[in-house]
C-alpha cells in the first residue's frame, strides 16, 4: 500500500451560507490524500499503474466550481468521485479550507476533513 498526496490546491469559489459568498467568493485551500497498491507502478513505471494525480486535482477543481453552502458538501462530492472514476483507490481522505473566513475575528482558515473508503 502506498499513499499519493495532492496539498495546497488553491482556489477561488463561491461557497457558504451567506447570499455574499455566493457572489464575492473566497479563496480555499484543498489536500488530498489517497491510499492505494503502488508496488506495480514501482516496478512498471507506467502511469496507467497508479493513481494520476493530475486526475485528483481536475476532480477537486471540478467540484469547486459547483456552489454549495457547506464544505462538508463540496468533501463528500469530491470523495463519491475519486472512489467512483479512480477504482484503485482503497481510501481517500479530503481536507477542505476556507481561507480568511467571516465569521468576525482574525481566523486563518476553517477546516474540514472527511474521508471514505471502499
Amino acid at each position: 500500500m502506498g499513499i499519493i498526496k495532492v496539498k495546497n490546491i488553491r482556489l477561488y469559489a463561491y461557497h457558504g451560507c451567506l447570499d455574499e459568498e455566493g457572489k464575492i467568493g473566497s479563496e480555499y485551500r484543498v489536500d488530498v490524500l489517497v491510499k492505494a497498491n503502488l508496488k506495480e507502478s514501482a516496478v512498471s513505471d507506467r502511469l496507467n499503474d497508479t493513481v494520476d494525480y493530475v486526475h485528483l486535482n481536475k476532480i477537486v477543481k471540478e467540484e469547486m466550481a459547483i456552489r454549495s453552502k457547506l464544505l462538508e458538501t463540496v468533501a463528500n462530492r469530491i470523495l463519491d468521485r475519486i472512489l467512483s472514476e479512480i477504482p484503485m483507490v482503497k481510501k481517500a481522505v479530503v481536507d477542505v479550507s476556507k481561507l480568511n473566513p467571516p465569521i468576525g475575528g482574525n481566523v486563518a482558515m476553517v477546516t474540514i476533513k472527511m474521508a471514505k473508503k471502499r
